[in-house]
């Protein structure tokens, strides 16, 4: 009866859950990234430089870093569905006036509100997410999720090369196309929310009562032996060494999936310059199909052993790695190869992380901490956008930016073997490291 139950419940959360936050997810990072494909138009007509260029991403991140915190903790107050209609309703209706810009600070200021309208969207999800899922299928769950993100790029990056293309159509710039196009989905996606979203288990019509019982229960047992319980004030939660630990991991992590994405057709149209922005933007896409597969069969494999450092830390030392090679290739080919290959291993530990990261927390601790990790990592996307498109500049190469991008993969990796481990296990790891040995 047990299994019949878990195996009825878990059916009705892929299937009712997983499918509309992953279009959900997928809205939302295509609003986000949809500039990578813009600049290789909307560059030359506003006058950008690559480090202007640069600054508009970064802006994104201010008040995504100011409000991400705030957001999720507003979230376990209203109630999951209310904010989340809140945040992608707003984030959408910015995301078509980002089609009305004609200066570099116009772009500044949109990027800006951007970032404050969608704050608070991918850590809420995730929290929303254990919220629901039992620790023994979080990395699964969360492998779909990240599913929809990636989606955005070996979709959207298409996509949005062939919009370019209605350039001139109603005399308006393909780039503007874009923005306004892309925009709509996520003020319709927002309302849809408002009646297709349960708060909670609790609030789930299509969960009979014996479900929910055996969810809650479950979902009550995991939390037990958290780290940081319901008890912890999220004040608190903030200062503790797992979670600062976690949000050293998630930001060197962060150089590739933020540095890397952003940078992406760019990256390859110095490589291939010949070709048309709907190649660039299919070439561009490919490694995100590494990353899905990546993702689902890392997350599965961690489920199924029940094993998370090696599955974490190991993904982000080969993304380095990888990287690094194909820095140093003197065959485009192959360098594009490695290319795949870094992103592919880069979004292969997402799942994992934020299954360790959920098991290890719960409560509105849990919801902050999530925001303050993700909020940690998105200083990354401050800094490191306008960092690479300065030494590109300066350098007429990406190499010595990308370099610094693989140096802190490998080091997020073999921080991520350590944090992911039981208490007393990374207590000794950490002694070690510090003794220089």
């Amino acid at each position: 009866m047990s299994s019949d139950l878990y195996t009825s419940t878990l059916k009705q959360l892929n299937s009712k859950i997983i499918p509309f936050i992953v279009i959900c997810y997928f809205v939302a990072n295509l609003d986000k990234t949809n500039i990578s494909i813009a600049a290789l138009q909307m560059n030359a007509d506003l006058g950008l430089s690559t480090s202007m260029y640069g600054l508009g991403v970064g802006m994104f991140y201010i008040s995504y870093i100011l409000f991400e915190i705030p957001s999720n903790v507003i979230m376990t107050k209203v109630g999951a569905r209310r904010w989340i209609a809140r945040i992608m309703i707003t984030w959408g209706i910015v995301g078509v006036g980002m089609a009305f810009i004609h200066t570099a600070n116009q772009l500044y200021v949109m990027r800006f509100l951007l970032g404050m309208a969608e704050a608070g969207f991918a850590p809420g999800i995730i929290y929303y997410i254990s919220c629901w899922f039992p620790k023994s299928n979080r990395a699964r769950a969360m492998s779909f999720f990240y599913m929809g993100s990636v989606a955005a790029s070996i979709i959207g990056l298409p996509i949005s090369g062939a919009i370019l293309n209605m350039h001139g159509l109603a005399d308006i710039a393909g780039w503007r196309w874009l923005f306004a196009l892309e925009g709509i989905p996520a003020i319709i996606l927002g309302c849809v929310v408002l009646f297709r979203l349960p708060d909670s288990p609790e609030h789930a019509p299509w969960l009979n009562s014996t479900q929910k019982s055996w969810l809650r229960q479950r979902l009550e047992q995991d939390n037990a032996g958290v780290e940081i319980g319901k008890n912890h004030s999220w004040v608190n939660a903030l200062k503790d060494r797992t979670v600062l630990l976690l949000s050293l991991v998630w930001f060197l992590q962060a150089f590739g999936s933020i540095g890397i994405t952003l940078f992406m057709p760019l990256i390859i149209k110095s490589m291939a310059l010949e070709q048309s922005n709907f190649v660039i933007g299919l070439l561009s896409a490919v490694p995100f199909i590494m990353a899905c597969l990546f993702m689902y069969f890392n997350g599965r494999h961690s489920d199924k052993t029940r094993e998370r450092s090696w599955h974490l830390g190991l993904p982000l030392i080969f993304s380095g790695l990888a990287l690094t090679a194909a820095i140093y290739s003197s065959n485009l080919w192959l360098s594009y190869v490695l290319l795949v290959l870094t992103v592919g291993f880069n979004f292969a530990l997402t799942p994992i992380f934020w299954a360790v990261t959920t098991e290890k927390l719960a409560g509105v601790a849990a919801a902050a901490s999530i925001a303050f990790i993700n909020t940690v990592a998105n200083f990354v996307g401050l800094g490191l956008p306008p960092l690479l498109g300065k030494l590109k500049d300066m350098s007429h190469s990406y190499h010595s930016g990308l370099l610094i991008v693989a140096l802190a993969l490998i080091l997020g990796g073999i921080l991520g073997i350590i944090v992911s481990r039981p208490p007393k296990d990374r207590l000794k790891n950490l002694a070690y490291l510090g003794s220089g040995k």
